[in-house]
């Protein structure tokens, strides 16, 4: 007679080789991908979704759901894997469960081809299951910082002595890859710092990467470096071991102090004969001969491809799925009391599920009086931020320790910092860890909290991996740019953003806004705040630049579009001169001076182009008329982002090279960036 502990055992078996032996057949099928992290990882992966996680299948959305993240994103089809088997179900464009998976059968052995949730790496928003989008390694690790901050955030603004809504655990599973990366370091250090005790990175210490054998490259104790960060390292010597990894994770579930990272040595391409311990296991398809042999060495089929044995779902379902079902079951029924005993707080959690706002969100944005000394941008923005965090109470962000050079201090009552001793606060310091605090940004987005990160324009060269993730995930990162051209001034070239509002136009989807004037920036936060699927850029000026007087020129609300008429002429112009930022007032000077010699001129501002072009043809035109081709762009930045508008024929007055240090009017001066400099573009072309 067999007992129901074999069977128990002989099923756990053969759903840890189903999770390899679907991964092998898929990255076949595709003759493209990496078998060999799966194969590797699998028990590890069955151990946290099956034993550990606190995670419903079929509520895949739960708000108290455990994460995971696939750092290592080139192991994809693990999570594909574990999705079907687990039996998640997939969403509807409102984020709720149907009757239908995340990803079948059919799915898997579409892996890596066009239009399948499979993709070759994880994307956020392809299938329900997949938290985030890990493609560059080191991202994903980041975003579980930002998520499970997220986690005791919620905790500490939302849980009551009688509710506890919020108490969620994020798991990572690394490679050396993540780890050689810098960001991880930057990650990892900050997380070090704030204790965030429900965080657990499973690091595969496989000694592999893609040129060969880590000790070509790779020799540091990387549990030394993360005890030095102040997190918990763990160690467990074979990844097939899941009574050790059960431990582990208990250990991790039990340390109150500070985050969890569990070294896991495994054997890449696990079970494959010829090809364990290989870069041809890591980084090409094994081959239908090798996977045969693998599958015998697993007690499954050989000739049989995607197989999932008998009793391998109805396991997942007795494991993840009953546990997870319970839990969602009791946490909706302690949200229902939370709903009664606490409505206020309630009703702002709707908002975040929903992903919406206040409906007085913008109501404290101020209006700025008219003023020839006017100020810097980055002034009127701290001002619009606080006037807009103020009313809406999951707005959170900070600055990479430049807070008061960025204005970007939350100073209302109520605000606080969010510390090892506050998880509440609201302004979060990010030290000087630049990459992170984006990727960070982007995993507090995922967690539905409106989030923004702020430095000098220039240090962007540092952000733009995961400032492309923003976008390619839909999240609306806003990010707080300053300093935002030669304006700069005295600290030279190395701290004055050149290329780099081309460099940010670049990236599809992300809004990038230049107000021209203190009532430009508070329109311009309106505009952002009301885009919940794209992220912003704002940059601003640390130089003053006149505050429009709206009663002689046009309203700035015109910024909704991204460009407007500031300033016309009566019918047709014979000039058209366009200007961002601080620059827009030397196209408005030009403009006085050219009216009154008798030019037809108008003034167009483009504080965003991004938006501009979403416009309609009809508007295009009313504001950029095709009969007028003497043209004129001004921009303290590259011609590049202006081409398109000024044609082969326009005039750039701007930058091509780099800038220079001394006091920001001398530099100006030094590059001709002047109100003379535009009039006499403008007349050459006249």
């Amino acid at each position: 007679m067999v007992s129901a502990m074999s069977v128990a055992t002989d099923l756990k078996k053969t759903a840890i080789d189903t999770i390899r032996t679907l991964s092998m057949d898929a990255v076949q099928e595709a003759n493209s991908g990496h078998p060999g992290t799966p194969m590797a990882l699998a028990p590890v992966a069955y151990q946290v979704y099956n034993e550990a996680m606190q995670y419903d299948p079929a509520e895949p959305n739960w708000p108290n759901r455990d994460r995971f993240v696939l750092s290592c994103g080139h192991a994809s089809m693990l999570l594909y894997s574990m999705l079907h088997l687990c039996g998640v179900k997939a969403t509807d464009a409102d984020g709720n469960p149907t009757d239908k998976p995340s990803i079948t059968l059919d799915d898997i052995k579409k892996f890596r081809q066009l239009d399948s949730p499979c993709a070759g790496h994880p994307e956020f928003g392809f299938a329900a299951g997949i938290e985030t989008t890990t493609g560059p390694l080191g991202q994903g690790v980041s975003n579980s910082v930002g998520m499970a901050m997220a986690s005791n955030w919620f905790a500490a603004r939302y849980n009551t002595a009688e509710q506890t809504l919020f108490d969620y655990n994020v798991y990572a599973l690394c490679s050396d890859g993540d780890l050689m990366e810098g960001i991880a370091s930057e990650a990892a250090s900050i997380a070090g710092h704030l204790k965030l005790s429900n965080l657990c990175w499973l690091y595969d210490d496989n000694h592999i990467t893609i040129e060969g054998d880590t000790d070509l490259a790779f020799s540091e104790d990387v549990g030394k470096r993360f005890e030095g960060m102040g997190w918990n390292v763990l160690h467990v010597a074979d990844a097939n071991d899941t009574d050790a990894l059960g431990k582990a994770i208990d250990q991790f579930k039990a340390c109150e102090d500070r985050p969890t990272l569990i070294v896991v040595r495994s054997i890449i391409g696990y079970g494959a004969p010829h090809k364990q311990n290989t870069h041809g296991a890591h980084g090409a398809p094994l081959g239908w001969d090798e996977i045969a042999l693998a599958k015998e060495s697993y007690g499954l089929p050989a000739d049989k491809k995607f197989y999932v044995a008998d009793g391998v779902m109805e396991h997942f379902a007795d494991g993840i799925g009953k546990r997870g079902a319970a839990a969602s079951a009791a946490w909706n029924t302690t949200w229902s009391a939370y709903q009664k005993a606490n409505p206020e707080k309630a009703a702002e959690l709707k908002q975040v599920f929903a992903g919406g706002l206040p409906a007085d969100w913008d109501s404290q944005i101020p209006t700025f009086e008219a003023s020839e000394k006017g100020d810097a941008t980055r002034n009127s923005s701290g001002k619009v931020l606080n006037a807009v965090a103020s009313k809406i109470p999951w707005m959170i962000g900070g600055s990479a320790d430049l807070a008061p050079s960025n204005k970007t201090n939350l100073d209302f009552d109520g605000a606080g910092d969010l510390l090892p001793t506050n998880y509440g606060g609201r302004n979060l310091h990010f030290g000087i860890r630049e990459h992170a605090m984006a990727a960070i940004c982007n995993g507090l987005s995922l967690s539905g909290l409106r989030a923004y990160g702020a430095t000098f324009f220039v240090f962007t060269d540092y952000m733009r991996g995961a400032m492309r993730l923003s976008s390619i995930m839909h999240q609306p990162v806003m990010y707080i740019l300053t300093h935002d051209s030669i304006g700069v001034g005295e600290d030279g070239p190395t701290h004055q953003p050149v290329e780099h509002l081309s460099a940010c136009r670049a990236i599809p989807g992300l809004n990038v806004f230049r107000p021209g004037d203190s009532n430009e920036t508070a329109e311009c936060y309106r505009a952002a705040m009301n885009i919940s699927d794209h992220p912003s850029a704002f940059v601003l000026s640390r130089q003053n630049m006149p505050t429009l007087c709206r009663d002689k020129y046009s309203a700035a609300s015109g910024c909704a579009k991204g460009g407007y008429v500031l300033a016309d002429c009566e019918g047709t112009p014979e000039v058209i001169l366009m200007g961002s930022g601080s620059e827009l007032s030397l196209c408005v000077d030009a403009y006085e001076t050219l009216t009154a010699e008798g030019v037809k001129a108008r003034v167009v501002s483009m504080p965003c182009i991004d938006l501009f072009e979403q416009q309609d043809c009809s508007y295009k035109e009313s504001v950029l008329p095709i009969a007028c081709t003497a043209r004129v762009a001004v921009e303290a930045g590259l011609r590049q982002s202006w081409d398109r508008y000024i044609g082969l024929h326009g005039k750039f007055v701007g930058m091509i090279g780099y800038g220079a240090s001394g006091p920001f009017d001398a530099v100006y001066s030094k590059f001709n960036i002047t109100t003379e400099a535009v009039i006499e573009a403008a007349k050459k072309q006249l």
